[in-house]
């Protein structure tokens, strides 16, 4: 699974496949997002996964006129779909077993269909966009 979701209306696109990730289902998420947001300026951020950094997806991006912002390695609560699978975790995984691949995927999808509904007031204060920022250097003991 691989999602986009946005900053603002918490809306989400997703992309996925019962493979691996790799820089043709980057490819086709941004197709996706694009097609969903026609003639408007789109910044899509990401970790730094390798299939994402790939000429490839920069050539589809650049002519979709979608703009690439790379995080900082290391920095998964900066990028709000990590906060997203995270809750999905919570909620799909943990103590949970399913009998079959069916099951398990099908559990996934049902939990992101539901984002704007039974999920969205939790997600609404996880997806926030209010981060710390340190002015000056602070202090750390070891």
């Amino acid at each position: 699974m691989l999602g986009a979701i946005d900053a603002i209306t918490h809306e989400l696109v997703t992309v996925s496949n019962d493979s691996y990730i790799n820089a043709q289902s980057v490819c086709d998420l941004l197709r996706k997002i694009a097609a969903a947001h026609p003639g408007m300026a789109i910044t899509l951020v990401l970790d730094n996964a390798r299939y994402q950094k790939c000429k490839l997806v920069w050539a589809l991006a650049e002519s979709l006129k979608i703009e690439l912002l790379y995080l900082p390695s290391y920095s998964p609560n900066l990028n709000l779909i990590e906060r997203l699978w995270k809750f999905v975790k919570k909620q799909v995984l943990y103590s949970k077993y399913y009998a079959d691949f069916g099951s398990f995927s099908g559990a996934i999808t049902d939990c992101l269909a539901r984002t704007h509904t039974d999920h969205k007031i939790a997600l609404d204060s996880l997806l926030t966009l209010r981060f710390q920022t340190f002015e000056e250097p602070q202090n750390v003991a070891a």
